[in-house]
């Protein structure tokens, strides 16, 4: 069952709880990734029993971007807050939607003017849980400063929220690494997104804040990171121009489990890799 989005009058006051166990799930790439999410999505809660479960999508709606009614579904199924990056406005559709989503977020470093916000809080069992998504500026066209804008999002939401988790939205490890270090010890978690490959670097940084450089992708392992690997391998080789589509080949679940019992400190991150096997027919 989703969280639900913290009013603004209860914001800041002290409840005295402060556990969370939060599920981060890697980009789910296309149906076959939106399935393989909703498919194991039973099987996580009942393993892990997370208070509040977070999900990368911007590559569900056919390999990119996201609709509004694939967004109304993994809400539906239990989501609690939806993060994008670089493909968000790839579906003119979403544009009015992103305005009055309360649980779907864009980069905040995106152009003020554009669609969306890029932080929300929603809350369950008097625990506030602030997300913030962020887009590198690191081989990605993106309207503002990273760094700049999580100095500012984390000051604001380090007063509201019991926990904070950053979805970093990044191509270069290095700008994704340095982005873990420098919120350790003002936010819970820092996890990275984009690249689809997971790392295997899941760890407490010294200052209490969980970090992975990538989460990976959820989808179709079989592929190249989400593509039909016969159509990405002859667009390296015929250096020409190749039409992709998802592949639907060997489907997993790329994720991270962060636990935590003080505020805005992590005990363990966890990773998640989880094979599944669509039902007969589907």
């Amino acid at each position: 069952m989703a969280g639900v989005a913290a009013e603004a009058g209860t914001i800041g006051e002290t409840t005295g709880v402060t556990d969370a166990t939060i599920l981060f799930v890697g980009d789910v790439v296309g149906a076959l990734g939106r399935r393989t999410l909703l498919g194991l999505l039973p099987t996580l809660r009942e393993r892990y029993a997370p208070t509040f479960v977070v999900v990368n999508a911007e590559n569900v709606a056919g390999g990119l971007g996201i609709t509004p009614k694939i967004a109304d579904q993994l809400l539906a199924a239990g989501v609690d807050v939806i993060t994008l990056g670089n493909h968000t406005y790839h579906h003119r559709e979403v544009f009015p939607y992103l305005e009055r989503a309360e649980r779907v977020i864009r980069p905040a470093n995106f152009l003020r003017r554009q669609p969306g916000k890029g932080s929300c809080v929603v809350e369950r069992d008097g625990v506030r849980l602030g997300v913030l998504n962020l887009q590198g500026n690191v081989f990605l066209q993106t309207g503002r400063h990273a760094f700049s804008e999580a100095e500012t999002e984390v000051a604001r939401l380090e007063q509201e929220c019991d926990h904070v988790l950053v979805d970093f939205h990044a191509e270069a490890t290095s700008e994704k690494v340095a982005m873990g270090w420098y919120l350790d010890g003002r936010v819970t978690a820092v996890v990275g997104t984009h690249t689809h490959v997971p790392t295997a670097d899941a760890r407490v940084l010294p200052g209490g804040t969980a970090f992975c450089t990538d989460v990976g992708m959820t989808g179709p392992r079989g592929g190249v990171i989400g593509v039909k690997k016969e159509q990405a391998i002859e667009s390296l080789v015929s250096q020409m121009r190749v039409r992709f589509e998802t592949s639907d080949d060997d489907p997993w679940i790329n994720a991270v489990v962060v636990r935590a019992s003080q505020p805005r400190r992590a005990d363990a991150i966890e990773q998640v890799l989880l094979p599944w096997t669509p039902p007969p027919g589907g």
